[in-house]
């Protein structure tokens, strides 16, 4: 599997500096953020649907945010939520760098409750990255406002292997969310769902009605 990866990012293009420079901030501070190679999937998805009507659930500091800022359209806009002010401000300082600043709208509330009340339909794509218990509700949510094709894209439904484990009495309350939203996700009547080990594992819906 490392053998996998190395080729592959060897052969890759060198991420954009500014990505870059943000990958090795979030790591420096110990900030979750998705991996490249699901960054990678996230603009190659953009790019193939011309997605210009994005949200995300889960900006911390908007490192996935700005790969799919990056891939969309000159007409796109992303609204990205997330309630830790300290981590959007310096994602808003990446993409005022980036030239994406005007792209880009930074919703400081609780993620339900901007879900219960936004007001926008027929969105290409939301993409899941929060906490982890609330995936089925975001879920749940998101479809509704999504259009028809449109796709729900989930981080972390492997969760470094924790889900694939045996159950055990040990297991977080994250992990035990995740196993049951996975079973979820995948059987939900409204999608036509999939899980590729890209990443922690990302879940890929396509919304069919």
């Amino acid at each position: 599997m490392k053998e996998n990866l190395a080729y592959l990012e060897s052969v890759h293009p060198a991420p954009d500096p500014l990505l870059l420079e943000l990958e090795r901030r979030g790591h420096a501070d110990g900030i979750p953020i998705v991996s490249r190679e699901t960054g990678r999937l996230l603009a190659t998805l953009v790019r193939a649907m011309q997605a210009n009507r994005i949200l995300e659930i889960g900006t911390a500091y908007g490192y996935s945010t700005l790969w799919m800022a990056l891939a969309q359209p000159p007409v796109g806009t992303i609204w990205t939520v997330d309630i830790d002010r300290k981590r959007t401000d310096i994602a808003r300082s990446f993409f005022e760098r980036a030239g994406e600043a005007e792209s880009i709208e930074v919703i400081n509330q609780p993620a339900l409750e901007v879900l219960e009340s936004f007001p926008h339909r027929n969105l290409d794509i939301v993409f899941i990255d929060a906490d982890k218990v609330g995936y089925r509700s975001y879920l749940d949510l998101a479809i509704p406002r999504l259009k028809r094709s449109g796709l729900v894209v989930v981080d972390n439904c492997l969760w470094s292997g924790r889900v694939a484990a045996a159950p055990s009495r040990d297991d977080s309350e994250d992990t035990i969310a995740l196993r049951a939203f996975n079973e979820y996700f995948l059987s939900h009547p409204d999608l036509d769902a999939t899980i590729v080990p890209v990443g922690d594992g990302t879940g890929i819906g396509a919304r069919v009605r």
